[in-house]
């Protein structure tokens, strides 16, 4: 089972408490910290890169993660396509996915993380919930990994893996274990 940390995007709040949160038990940890200026969060992820053998994966930034050597970037739907990004740098590509859309125009991705499979704990989101079914068909359908994001528990998780997913995303999910 693949299990992928998400970052609060609370670093500016409380740094050490941030820090304090970062696991080590996971197998990718994503830097999701969109309100840092470009040179702080590359400063961030230098720093999290030097404290942890946990590959890091940076949100939507590609000339971020290249900078500053992370293992590669999670891009969000719309964003630049995997295969661009592997034109440009040798860097592992996680691809934000909500529909079965989405999952189609991702060549080249490595990984691909689809929310929301049930309501998402640490924020609101108004989109509807995909569900177990819907996971279970694009799980079915997804040439690469595919892990829940959304609401993801202890509980459920493992109901997420008998529908298929590879493994689990989340932000609260690995703060409150």
């Amino acid at each position: 089972m693949i299990r992928y940390q998400i970052t609060s995007g609370l670093y500016a709040a409380n740094p050490d408490a941030w820090f304090r949160k970062l696991r080590t038990d996971v197998n990718f940890i994503q830097i999701r910290e969109r309100d840092l200026p470009v040179r702080e969060l590359a400063a961030l992820v230098r720093q999290v890169i030097q404290t942890t053998s946990v590959p890091i994966l940076v949100n939507d930034r590609i000339d971020v993660a290249i900078a500053c050597g992370a293992a590669g970037v999670h891009l969000r739907a719309g964003s630049v396509s995997p295969l661009r990004v592997k034109q440009l740098a040798p860097l592992l590509v996680s691809v934000a996915c909500h529909n079965e859309d989405d999952l189609k125009h991702n060549e080249g991705a490595d990984l691909a993380v689809l929310a929301p499979v049930f309501s998402p704990i640490s924020k609101s989101d108004n989109r509807p919930t995909l569900g177990l079914d819907t996971l279970r068909r694009l799980a079915t359908a997804s040439s690469v990994p595919l892990l829940a994001l959304g609401g993801i528990t202890e509980e459920n998780a493992a109901h997420c893996m008998r529908a298929g997913a590879a493994g689990i995303a989340g932000i609260s999910l690995w703060e409150n274990q």
